[in-house]
């Protein structure tokens, strides 16, 4: 039985993701990860946004959601012409 094939060229695209953590984000964190933009949601979470170069950058993202301590809800990739009516902090 052959194995799956995946295009390996969409790995090291840059994308647009949205993480979105649980509670409310301080802005002083903004600088660990790396400009991303920092969005108070109106449900209690905080959605981080911005493009991620690659694969790898954001697997070190993810790290440092962990090495935090913060609870993670989601992770999506999103188009670039996604927009969010949240308040930016």
């Amino acid at each position: 039985m052959s194995e799956p094939r995946v295009a390996t060229e969409d790995y090291h695209e840059p994308g647009q993701y949205e993480i979105r953590l649980k509670g409310h984000l301080d802005a002083r964190w903004a600088e660990r990860f790396e400009g991303l933009s920092f969005t108070h949601a109106s449900d209690g979470t905080t959605i981080l946004a911005g493009p991620v170069v690659d694969q790898a950058a954001l697997y070190g993202l993810l790290r440092k959601v962990r090495d935090l301590g913060l609870p993670l809800v989601s992770v999506i990739q999103v188009d670039h012409n996604h927009s969010n009516k949240e308040t930016t902090t």
